[in-house]
C-alpha cells in the first residue's frame, strides 16, 4: 500500500532541486529512493531500499547527519545543511528535509542537492577536505590522493591579500574541476581527488592570476597519496590530520621535516624516532598553561577559567603550536601522558585560587582508556576538595572507538558531582555522538559558527538548531570566539548563555 500519494511526493521533494530524492520511515530507512543513485554509487535507486538512509554519507560524518535527522524529527524542516557522499569522490552536498505526516506513522522526505565545492570568488573550509580525506583514506580505495600547493614570491611564501585571495580561490575552484579543493591556510591549498589531478596546471593557473595581479611568485606542488601502506586506520587517520596541520602551519618545508616524503608510513616511522624526546618532553613539564575566562552573558561575571596548553619549544621538540603538539602526541600514542600532566599541572593551579573554578581538557582517547580513569578518580577521591574547583572539557581531536569505556569514565565523573563539557561542537561529527553518548552540563560551539552567523543566515540557523539540540538535552551553552560587542549581543538574543573570547579576556596567568 502506497504511504503517500504520488502527486503529494512530488510537492515535498518540489521544495528544492535535488540529484537524490529519498522518503525514510521515523528511523531512517529509505522506503523510496529516485536520482542518479547508479551515477555515484554503482548501484540503482531500488537496491538502497531497507538501508539506512546514513550510509549516503562520509563515515566521519553519518553521526552529523543522525542528529540532523533528529532535528528534522523535531523541528518538522531541515534546512539545507552541508555533508559528503560516501561515493569515491567524497562529492560534497547539501542536504535538505520535510517532515511528511500520516495517519499509519510519519515519514520524511530528503533531497540530497549536488553544489559547487567553491562558487567562483569564494573558498571552501579547510575543514571539510579533511574530513573528506578521511573519509577517502577510511575507504582503502585505490589512486585517491591529496595534493598540496604553496605560493611563494622572492622572500618567501606569499600571503595574498583579501581581494587577491578571492581571486585566487576562484582560479583553485576553476581549475581543480569536479575536484574537492579548499584554501587551508594563507596561500596554501589542498585538492582531493580519486582520478589523476594536474597539479602542475592548477599552479600554472594560480601562477598566472599571480601575475595579472602584478605580485612576482610561483606555486609549488607535491601529492600525498591517501593509501595506508600497513598503518592502521586510526594511525593514518591521526598521520592525515598531523600532515594537513603541518603543512598550513609550514608549507612544504614543514612536510618534509615530519617525514611525509614517504608518505603517511613515512610519516609514522620518523614519529616514532621522535616519540622518545616528546615523551621526555611531557615528563619534564616543557609546557605552560594559559588560562582564559568564561563569562556569563548576562552579567559579565567570570564563571570559570579554561587552561589552555602553551608548547615550550625546543631542538627536539620544535612546535609551539598547541594543536600541532597535541595531535602529534596522539599519533605516537602519548595522548594519556599529555593528559595527565595537564591534569597536574590544572589541579596544582586549583589548589592556589580558591575562588576560581577551572576547566581541563581531556581528549577521547583518554576517556576511553580503563587505567586512565582509575588514575583520575583515584586522584578526585583522595583530594575531593578538588571537585568543586575542576571542570572537564571533552574535545574530539581523536575518534572514540571504545565508547562504552569511555561512558563509564563520564559517568563516573558525574557521580562525583563533576561538571562536564563538550568542546568545540560542531566541529566535527564526533561531537555530535558524544552529545547522544555522554550526559554532560555544558556544550561549547566552535567559534566558527560564531563568526559565521553574523554574515550568513544560513550559518545563523545552524547556529539556532545547535543551541536548540545542547538545551534538549539539558546541557548550557558556552559560545567561542566572541570578539565584538556586537556578537554578544548577537549570542544572547539566541539564548546562549556563556561566552569565551577577545572581549572578555585573553589567555593569560590565573588571577589569585
Amino acid at each position: 500500500m502506497r504511504r503517500v500519494a504520488d502527486r503529494e511526493r512530488f510537492l515535498a521533494f518540489a521544495f528544492t532541486a535535488a540529484e537524490l530524492l529519498l522518503e525514510t520511515d521515523a528511523k531512517g530507512h529509505i522506503i523510496f529512493a529516485a536520482g542518479t543513485f547508479q551515477h555515484r554509487f554503482g548501484e540503482p535507486p531500488e537496491a538502497w531500499l531497507g538501508r539506512p538512509a546514513e550510509a549516503l554519507f562520509a563515515g566521519p560524518e553519518r553521526d552529523g547527519f543522525n542528529t540532523a535527522f533528529a532535528l528534522l524529527g523535531a523541528r518538522g524542516r531541515l534546512a539545507p545543511c552541508s555533508f559528503h557522499l560516501a561515493d569515491r569522490a567524497a562529492t560534497p552536498v547539501a542536504l535538505a528535509g520535510l517532515l511528511l505526516p500520516q495517519p499509519e506513522g510519519n515519514s520524511f522526505c530528503l533531497t540530497v542537492s549536488a553544489m559547487p565545492v567553491a562558487s567562483l570568488g569564494s573558498r571552501a573550509e579547510s575543514g571539510s577536505i579533511s574530513q573528506a580525506a578521511e573519509a577517502r583514506l577510511r575507504q582503502a580505495g585505490p589512486g585517491a590522493s591529496l595534493g598540496l600547493l604553496e605560493l611563494a614570491g622572492p622572500n618567501g611564501p606569499i600571503t595574498p591579500k583579501p581581494e587577491l585571495a578571492a581571486r585566487l580561490g576562484a582560479a583553485l575552484s576553476e581549475a581543480s574541476g569536479e575536484s574537492l579543493a579548499s584554501e587551508l591556510s594563507a596561500g596554501r591549498y589542498g585538492v582531493l581527488s580519486t582520478t589523476a589531478t594536474d597539479l602542475a596546471a592548477i599552479g600554472a593557473r594560480l601562477e598566472a592570476v599571480l601575475a595579472e595581479a602584478g605580485e612576482a611568485g610561483s606555486v609549488s606542488s607535491r601529492n600525498l597519496p591517501l593509501e595506508q601502506d600497513g598503518l592502521s586506520p586510526l594511525q593514518a587517520t591521526r598521520a592525515l590530520r598531523y600532515a594537513l596541520s603541518s603543512f598550513a602551519e609550514g608549507g612544504g618545508a614543514a612536510l618534509e621535516r615530519e617525514g611525509f616524503a614517504g608518505g603517511l608510513a613515512g610519516f609514522v616511522a620518523q614519529a616514532c624516532a621522535k616519540a622518545e624526546a616528546l615523551r621526555k618532553a611531557i615528563a619534564e613539564r616543557r609546557f605552560k598553561l594559559a588560562f582564559q575566562p568564561i563569562v556569563s552573558l548576562a552579567d559579565r561575571r567570570i564563571h570559570h577559567y579554561e587552561a589552555l596548553l602553551r608548547p615550550t619549544p625546543s631542538a627536539s621538540v620544535p612546535t609551539a603550536q598547541a594543536q600541532e603538539f597535541v595531535t602529534f602526541a596522539e599519533t605516537v600514542g602519548l595522548s594519556e601522558e599529555l593528559d595527565w600532566a595537564v591534569v597536574e599541572l590544572v589541579c596544582e593551579a586549583a589548589r592556589g585560587a580558591a575562588d576560581a573554578q577551572i576547566a581541563c581538557n581531556l581528549s577521547g582517547l583518554s576517556l576511553q582508556s580503563p587505567a586512565f580513569r582509575t588514575r583520575l578518580l583515584r586522584l578526585l577521591d583522595n583530594e575531593p576538595s578538588l571537585v568543586p574547583k575542576l571542570l572537564v572539557e571533552i574535545t574530539e581531536t581523536a575518534e572514540i572507538e571504545h565508547e562504552a569505556e569511555a561512558v563509564a569514565t563520564v559517568e563516573a565523573l558525574r557521580a562525583r558531582k563533576l561538571p562536564l563539557c563538550i568542546d568545540d561542537f560542531g566541529a566535527g561529527a564526533a561531537a555530535f555522538r558524544y552529545l547522544r553518548s555522554f550526559k554532560v552540563d555544558y556544550v561549547k560551539i566552535d567559534g566558527l559558527y560564531v563568526q559565521h552567523a553574523m554574515r550568513s543566515a544560513q550559518d545563523r540557523g545552524f547556529l539556532v538548531a545547535m543551541v536548540e539540540l545542547a538545551r534538549n538535552v539539558g546541557a548550557q551553552v558556552v559560545a567561542e570566539r566572541i570578539e565584538t560587542e556586537v556578537e554578544c549581543a548577537a549570542m544572547q538574543q539566541l539564548g546562549i548563555g556563556y561566552g569565551q573570547g577577545w572581549l572578555f579576556g585573553k589567555a593569560g596567568p590565573l588571577p589569585k
